[in-house]
């Protein structure tokens, strides 16, 4: 009979759920997170000592691997998170706060204290260095998120981002057959995109676009730069195409539309961080659900997220 992975202890037993976490990010030895001493601690087990409780013998402060993660602070049990963590990292096309409240029996603020927290340690399991490399295809392409249909009458009077109006702009890098990058950007001229393609993508790698005047300059610096003319019908031209980075957007696009519904302009990068996890940790790739949710909990280290202001949701 069939198993879900639901059932495992760490989904269901608060110390089971400790001891999971600590495995991950203790895996090369237990660390005060207050004065960052290796393994000078032990725990604490006083009968009205919460679980997971440690005392550095270096600063002779309290800590649980909690401190300085995501879940610093949390009155949301461990075994809550785990729950929460392994459905939005194998969700393909997110999952929404209001999902949390049904699935997890929790009220509306704390499901969205979940995902935008989940989505921030997403944002900190990303690989560092730039995409691509010799040999290697980066596509890059931009597309509108959000904004209402009838305010596509109005682009003539911003005939730089055609469609855009009312709208956000994602811009993504993707390597064919690896990662995805993307950022909220302004515009999409080339004094906006050209910095963010040159940081983040090799110049090593065969650069493919559409054939926008935006990317033609940044495209001289790459080993390689093809374009196709999609105003003319024009997609694939031998290896020279931005079909993945396009089959990317309609995952995101499905996603926003189907299960978000709607994206704020001041948390729109956290909604791409977690589609650029889900993306470059896939199952195509040799990455389960399991092994995803892992990678995601090492993201949670100094990744600690407050919402006391509207600056602070914006940082």
């Amino acid at each position: 009979m069939p198993r879900s992975v639901l059932d495992e202890p760490r989904f269901r037993d608060e110390a089971a759920a400790y001891a999971y976490v600590e495995s991950i990010v203790w895996a090369d030895g237990r660390s005060c997170p207050h004065c960052g001493v290796l393994d000078r601690s032990g725990p604490l087990n006083g009968k009205s000592t919460r679980i997971g409780v440690y005392k550095c013998y270096a600063c002779r402060k309290p800590f649980t691997v909690k401190v300085g993660t995501i879940f610093e602070k949390s009155h949301i049990p461990l075994h809550i998170w785990m729950q929460a963590m392994h459905i939005m990292c194998s969700s393909k096309k997110g999952f929404s706060a209001n999902q949390f409240c049904r699935v997890l029996g929790v009220d509306f603020k704390t499901g969205w204290f979940l995902g935008h927290r989940i989505r921030e340690a997403m944002k900190g399991a990303d690989i560092p260095g730039p995409l691509g490399g010799e040999g290697m295809f980066v596509e890059a392409d931009e597309t509108v998120i959000g904004g209402k249909e009838r305010n596509k009458r109005l682009s003539k009077r911003n005939p730089k981002n055609i469609g855009a109006v009312g709208k956000q702009i994602a811009f993504t890098l993707v390597e064919r057959n690896g990662r995805a990058r993307s950022f909220h950007v302004a515009n999409v001229t080339g004094s906006t995109l050209g910095p963010i393609i040159v940081k983040h993508a090799s110049r090593k790698s065969a650069l493919m676009t559409d054939d926008a005047g935006q990317y033609r300059p940044v495209g001289r610096e790459f080993a390689r730069h093809e374009t196709v003319n999609h105003g003319a019908e024009e997609y694939v031209r031998g290896d020279a195409h931005s079909n993945t980075v396009e089959a990317y957007f309609s995952i995101l696009k499905r996603g926003i539309t189907g299960c978000y519904f709607h994206v704020s302009e001041a948390h729109l990068h956290r909604y791409l961080a977690e589609f650029d996890f889900r993306h470059s940790n896939r199952a195509a790739l040799g990455v389960d659900d399991v092994a995803r949710t892992e990678l995601a909990i090492r993201g949670i280290i100094g990744r600690r997220l407050t919402y006391r202001s509207t600056r602070d949701a914006t940082a």
